[in-house]
């Protein structure tokens, strides 16, 4: 997937009598396909529970959205002596550019409620500090 998809492929278990009864609401134009009903469906049950959503952002301290630390970034923290914890519901990246070395020394723990997404080699070196 390219850095800059902006959603992940899932694998879902259906059972039959509801998958049917999806292909008919697509039969019956309320859908395009069974995408589409999936995706309304998820949204629908997210628009029920933003209160719940925006809440727990607030409390746990998550970006929401995408954030994305370059070298740059992690240098100018290495260098002021601190870190940064990797709080993201969405998307959280590191730039290809970034050692592990690099990673160590500035992402102190990584919590992602979505994709993380980094080099081989960082990930590797951060395993311990993902939750």
């Amino acid at each position: 997937m390219a850095e800059t998809d902006k959603s992940e492929k899932i694998t879902i278990n259906i059972g039959l009598v509801d998958l049917g009864q999806i292909d008919l609401l697509v039969d019956e134009g309320f859908y395009a396909n069974r995408t589409d009903f999936i995706r309304t469906a998820i949204r629908r049950q997210l628009e029920t529970r933003s209160a719940a959503v925006d809440d727990t952002v607030a409390r746990r301290t998550l970006t929401l959205g995408a954030q994305h630390l370059s070298r740059q970034d992690l240098e100018g923290l290495r260098d002021a002596g601190r870190t940064v914890q990797l709080r993201v519901l969405g998307l959280a990246t590191v730039a290809d550019d970034v050692t592990p070395e690099l990673a160590l020394a500035t992402i102190s723990a990584v919590e992602v409620l979505g994709a993380f997404r980094a080099p081989r080699a960082v990930k590797a070196a951060l395993a311990s500090r993902i939750t």
